[in-house]
C-alpha cells in the first residue's frame, strides 16, 4: 500500500516484503490551467509548462552532475528523464506522468551520496493556479506503473501559492542504504540553478 508523503517525512526505501528498492521511477502529473473566456463566455486551457529536474552531490555536497531536460541521462545511465513535457494535461487528468525520472540506485556512482528532486514552472506559471500536481514513487518504468511506493500532493496547498520552484525530495545514504525525505518547500528562485544552489545550502 503506497505512502501518503507528508511535508518533511523521512523513510526508508523497503517494501511490504522487506525487500529494499533499487530501480525508482520519480512521476509528476499536473494539469492546464482553465481560464474563462471573453466576457466571462465559455472557457479556455492555458498550457503549463513544468520541469522536473535531479542533481547528484557527493559527500562534501558539491554538485556532480543535473539531469534534465537539456540532459536526459547522467553519464553512466544511473539517472534518466522522460523528456520535456510542454503543456500538461489539456484535456484534464488522464492518470499519466507528463515527466518521470528514473533512477536505479545500484548503477549510482559511489561518490553519490544525496540525488536531490526539483520542480521549476518553465514560464512562471504559479503553482497556486495549477489544477492538479501530483507526485508519486513507484516500481515500473515511464510507461508502466508496477507498483506505487508513496504518493505526494503538491496541488491543495496553499503554501505553494505564489511560488514558481520546489524541492520535492532528497535521496541520500545512510549507512550504506539509501532513504528519502520529503521535503516539500516551495522556493523563491526562477531557474533550475538557482533551486540547486537553495538544495545545497538548506537541504542536504
Amino acid at each position: 500500500m503506497a505512502i501518503n508523503l507528508q511535508k518533511g517525512q523521512r523513510i526508508n526505501l523497503e517494501k511490504s516484503n522487506g525487500s529494499k528498492l533499487q530501480n525508482i521511477c520519480v512521476g509528476i502529473n499536473w494539469g492546464a490551467i482553465e481560464k474563462k473566456g471573453f466576457f466571462g463566455f465559455g472557457t479556455t486551457k492555458e498550457a503549463v509548462d513544468l520541469d522536473a529536474s535531479c542533481a547528484l552531490f557527493d559527500a562534501q555536497k558539491k554538485l556532480q552532475e543535473t539531469i534534465y531536460f537539456g540532459n536526459l541521462q547522467s553519464k553512466n545511465g544511473s539517472v534518466r528523464h522522460s523528456g520535456d513535457d510542454l503543456t500538461g494535461d489539456i484535456d484534464g487528468d488522464d492518470g499519466l506522468d507528463n515527466e518521470v525520472i528514473t533512477l536505479d540506485f545500484s548503477l549510482l556512482n559511489s561518490n553519490i551520496e544525496h540525488v536531490a528532486f526539483v520542480l521549476n514552472s518553465f514560464r512562471g506559471h504559479d503553482f497556486g493556479k495549477i489544477p492538479f500536481a501530483s507526485i508519486r514513487i513507484y516500481e515500473g518504468t515511464p510507461k508502466m506503473v508496477r507498483e506505487v511506493f508513496a504518493t505526494y500532493d503538491i496541488a491543495h496547498n496553499s503554501n505553494f501559492s505564489g511560488y514558481v520552484s520546489m524541492v520535492m525530495g532528497v535521496f541520500y545514504k545512510r549507512n550504506g542504504e539509501w532513504k528519502f525525505n520529503a521535503v516539500g518547500e516551495p522556493t523563491k528562485d526562477k531557474k533550475l540553478p538557482e533551486t540547486i544552489n537553495t538544495v545545497m545550502n538548506q537541504f542536504l
